[in-house]
């Protein structure tokens, strides 16, 4: 089933309060996204370390085979 964009940019915003989210289907399939995001509890923080928060907030559509591969593009507040 392909993922609810609304529900994963949810579920990121809900992990990371005050972030600005975008959820792009990047290939029609609803199992390939992008997020486009910017967030404060980025701030201080390495690209890998901003991505495994990012991708922590949605491993339960990863984990239930909903979503098989995230690109994250951190946009600068």
């Amino acid at each position: 089933m392909p993922a609810d964009l609304e529900e994963i940019r949810r579920m990121i915003v809900e992990e990371l309060p005050g972030s600005e989210v975008e959820v792009i289907d990047e290939t029609g399939t609803g199992d390939h996204l992008r997020v486009d995001i910017s967030a404060p509890q980025f701030d201080g923080l390495s690209r890998i370390e901003r991505h495994r928060l990012v991708k922590a907030a949605v491993r339960p559509r990863f984990d239930d085979g909903t979503i098989h591969a995230l690109s994250i593009k951190v946009l600068e507040r």
